[in-house]
């Protein structure tokens, strides 16, 4: 096991109320393509917050609206594209 992964409990523990915790991944890359532009593959993405009440999926979205919800976790004005998932 990785060692954030062992270290995740104690992330989680010393958070604070208003803070969001974000993990994803890089962009995949399609290992059918032939070039090495990305390709637009499904990524993980894990969230957390103590504000956070319930659980689910979140609809598929891009990683500009990572951005959206960290704006709008933190009260800052969002870029111009990407949608909040916050509220989900």
């Amino acid at each position: 096991m990785h060692d954030f992964a062992k270290r995740l409990p104690e992330i989680i523990d010393n958070l604070g109320d208003k803070d969001l915790l974000l993990i994803t991944a890089d962009h995949g890359n399609d290992p059918t393509y032939a070039g090495t532009d990305h390709t637009r593959e499904y990524v993980p993405l894990l969230a957390y917050s103590k504000a956070i009440k319930g659980s689910g999926e979140l609809p598929v979205g891009h990683y500009a609206d990572i951005s959206a919800t960290i704006a709008e976790n933190f009260g800052v004005e969002k870029a111009m594209i990407g949608e909040s998932f916050l509220d989900k």
